[in-house]
């Protein structure tokens, strides 16, 4: 849960460092229903917590509108853009003791800057601000939901499918400014039959085959989630939803005009969701190890690239 409390942290702060060309998501997801459950830390075996249960379902949008575009002599760009993306999420629970969040609302707008730095080194940075909520009345949204965001990572190209680096991301999610670690790695083999792996806007695997011009299949291990921030028991917390997923993913080009729709069908292997102080030794603690089991996983979207 530590390991999965960074990388949320991390991904807040990059929310957008999305240079892909210009493109528009939408994705539905839908996680099945699944017991809630406790490890304590140490060696101890997990712990159901009481009769709670719960499903939930995804609804996530993004738009990247580069604003201008440069290509140099290695067909790196230097490149301006403007980022927006927004996830709404509904939590079914049941049966749980405790008052649990019920939905969850993130909205983001920034700033990113693509340019090479030499042959070998591409430099990518950013900055932005989100709202994160847990709820859809924006007559209840106040300067606590607001997180301030920014970031900047040195790449290295290795060689023409394989780049990796690292630098800094700061966000405000602790309610100051705090410098978390990140992490960039992208490398695809291509062909009819090609590997992906991506830390960097989240985390993708997959290894994918190409039938034809018009029908990939792939096997992917995804990992994504969502915050709200917010007021508990006169504390401001954090509640965090991840959930890592894997499963069989087609993907179906409509036409030729950049528009293809994609979906999987799989398992949720691990969905932690639970409260934490917003404080640094709040997010690292070791008793807020809460998470729903394995489950049924399904998502429908829609991309069109222009």
């Amino acid at each position: 849960m530590k390991l999965i409390s960074l990388f949320l942290a991390t991904l807040v702060s990059l929310l957008c460092l999305k240079s892909k060309a210009q493109q528009i998501s939408f994705k539905t997801e839908y996680l099945g229903n699944s017991g809630y459950y406790y490890l304590p830390p140490g060696e101890k075996p997990k712990e159901k917590i009481g009769d709670g249960n719960g499903s939930a379902m995804v609804y996530q949008g993004a738009v990247s509108i580069p604003l201008s575009v440069k290509m140099n002599g290695n067909n790196r760009p230097t490149a301006w853009g403007v980022g927006l993306g927004g996830a709404y999420v509904s939590l079914k629970n049941k049966d749980f003791r405790d008052d649990m969040v019920s939905e969850i609302m993130n909205l983001q707008l920034g700033v990113y800057h693509l340019r090479p730095l030499n042959d070998r080194w591409s430099m990518r940075a950013s900055v932005g601000m989100g709202i994160f909520t847990p709820s859809t009345d924006f007559s209840k949204i106040s300067f606590k939901n607001v997180l301030v965001s920014g970031g900047v990572i040195f790449i290295h190209h290795l060689n023409p499918n394989l780049d990796i680096g690292g630098g800094v991301a700061i966000n405000s999610s602790l309610g100051y400014p705090m410098v978390f670690p990140a992490v960039y790695v992208k490398w695809k083999t291509n062909g009819k039959f090609d590997v992906n792996v991506e830390l960097v806007d989240g985390l993708e695997v997959s290894a994918g085959y190409d039938f034809n011009d018009k029908f990939k299949l792939s096997y992917a291990l995804e990992m994504n989630g969502q915050v709200a921030l917010l007021k508990k028991d006169g504390k401001d917390v954090i509640f965090s939803h991840q959930y890592i997923v894997t499963g069989f993913r087609p993907e179906i080009k409509l036409g030729k005009k950049g528009l293809s729709m994609t979906g999987m069908a799989g398992l949720n292997l691990y969905r932690p969701a639970s409260y934490s102080d917003r404080t640094l030794k709040g997010v690292f603690a070791g008793d807020n190890d809460y998470y729903f089991s394995v489950s049924p996983y399904a998502s429908v979207g829609l991309k069109m690239k222009f």
